[in-house]
Parts: C-alpha cells; structure tokens; sequence
C-alpha cells in the first residue's frame, strides 16, 4: 500500500500567473533531481504550466522553484487559447516531449480539451510548442474531446492511454462530461493511431476517469487513474475524485482492481476530501507518487511512497 508523506508544494500566490493550484504533477526523474512540472492558474482562473525541483532522497526539499510561465497560450481561437496543463514527458532521443492538455471554451458546453506537444531541447528547462494545432483532438473516433494522457516508448513503440470524453450530459441545469480512458500508439510520439479502444471503462455510476498513470513491471502493466462520480462531485466529498487501479499484460485489454489502488482521502487535512491526478514513477529503488488532494490541487501537491 501507499504510505503518505505529507505535502511537497503549493503556490505561493505572489504572481498574477500562479494565483492558485498546483494540479496535475507531472515528474520527471533526473540525475541528482526530481523536476516537478504541474498546472497553475491565474487571476482569471486560467491553467498554465510551471516546475520545482525536488531533492530525490527527500521530496519534500525544494532545491529550485520556477519563477514565470513555461509556455504561452494558444493564439485567439487555438485549442489552448484559454488554459494549458502538463500530462506527460519522455525522453526521445537528446530531446524531451512534454505532452499537455490544452483548454478552450464553447459556447453550449464550458470547454473542450485537446493533447498537445511541447519539446524541450536543454533538458527540460524550457520548451517550444510542436505546433499551433494539437496532436490529438476532435475527429471521427473522438467527437467530443480528449484529455490527460501518459505516454511511455515500450519495445520501440510510443504508447499512449488518454482521457477520452464519450458524451456530455445535464445535471441540474448544467452539462457534465462523461469520459473513459482509452488506448492510442505511434512510431514517433507525434503521429498517432487512435485506436478507439477503451481501456478503463467507467463503471454504471461513475463519470470521469482521469490521468492515467502507468509503470511496467515483470511484463505486467500496472495503471492507477483518478475516477469520480457523474455529479456533484466538486463539492461534495463522497463523490469526488479517488484513485482507482487496472492491471493488464498487453497494455490494451485491462482487469480494474481499484481495492488494490492502495490509497484514499485522509481523516483529515489538505487530501481528505479528495484525491487524484497520481503520478506514479521509479525514484531509485522506490515506487513513488505524486497526487494532488482537495479542490482539484487548490491544497497543492503531495507524495507517497509504495510499501509491501
């Protein structure tokens, strides 16, 4: 199971870009570092990316804390014109890609989201987007929209498992999406073949599962995800966002086993009425995660380390 370690990072509100938030932790695991990149939101409540730097034998020691925006938004019209969040990095060759979600708004639903591609050519420091456009968005097999995705290169080929909305529906008055998690692959990490198989599949009360998270082990692939309730689910802690965990051993057609996810809200404190958006990674010989707590990162971020 998990065993807590308490909170990392939460912004310090001294900018009008990093009013609040600290969401999505994304890690990505250094020679003598943990780079942290996660989303942030400004005055007008807009997601943008930063990082901090973290100690590897101690993750709650900040060594490095970046001080401005890591990417632009999207130009009037673009699909991340009004928000952007980290989802996931790899290294491909001397170059580092950085998949994120981008965010615009319509005007019968509030949002709709697409994949992006950020590329990083000094270690992860700064980026330049890949293109205006997304890598992944609205098409024939996605109508609506796509989200969080995590990306890993397995035996030469890109893999990808992303949030994938499947229908939006009314609740008291309002739309709320419903999304699943599904499976796409690639031979460059840019080009991809969205297979439309589902990967997680939302069971008969459930209204969102989120950020896939995967590590491969002993040939068993191993996914923890956040996963809430069709409504009400902001305010109401009971149902709110929880972790849930999937096992499969071809990547594509996967056995959930949320009782095994092996972490929940606390009794008390900033993760006690919900968790989500894990990040789970190799720090050395350990199995740690990243999560964020209440109000979808307003409390900050945290981490646990895996214990037998």
């Amino acid at each position: 199971m998990w065993n807590k370690k308490g909170l990392i990072y939460n912004v310090k509100a001294e900018h009008d870009w990093n009013k609040s938030h600290a969401q999505v932790p994304v890690a990505d695991v250094l020679f003598d570092r943990i780079r942290i990149y996660y989303a942030t939101r400004n005055s007008l409540g807009k997601s943008t990316i930063s990082f901090i730097e973290v100690a590897k034998n101690n993750p709650s020691q900040i060594l490095f804390e970046n001080n401005q925006p890591l990417l632009p938004f999207g130009n009037l019209g673009a699909f991340d014109d009004s928000g952007i969040m980290p989802s996931s990095i790899i290294n491909v060759g001397n170059k580092k890609y950085l998949y994120y979600i981008g965010w615009t708004t319509r005007q019968t639903v509030p949002f709709q989201n697409a994949v992006g591609l950020a590329i990083s050519e000094d270690g992860g420091k700064t980026f330049h987007k890949f293109s205006e456009g997304p890598i992944i968005t609205v098409n024939h097999i996605e109508p609506y929209f796509s989200g969080t995705s995590y990306v890993m290169i397995d035996n030469g080929v890109f893999k990808m498992w992303y949030l994938s909305c499947v229908k939006w529906e009314i609740f008291e008055d309002k739309p709320e999406p419903i999304y699943n998690i599904k499976y796409a692959e690639s031979p460059d990490g840019i080009h991809w073949k969205q297979t439309g198989k589902v990967a997680i599949a939302l069971k008969e009360d459930e209204g969102g599962l989120v950020s896939a998270s995967v590590i491969k082990t002993d040939n068993i692939y191993k996914m923890w995800f956040g996963k809430r309730k069709k409504s009400d689910y902001r305010t109401n802690s009971k149902n709110s966002y929880r972790i849930g965990y999937a096992e499969s051993t071809d990547g594509m057609n996967w056995e959930r086993k949320d009782n095994l996810s092996g972490i929940d809200v606390s009794a008390e404190g900033w993760d006690s009425e919900m968790i989500s958006y894990p990040c789970v990674f190799k720090n050395e010989s350990e199995l740690a995660m990243l999560y964020n707590g209440n109000g979808f990162g307003k409390t900050g971020l945290g981490y646990a380390l895996w214990q037998e």
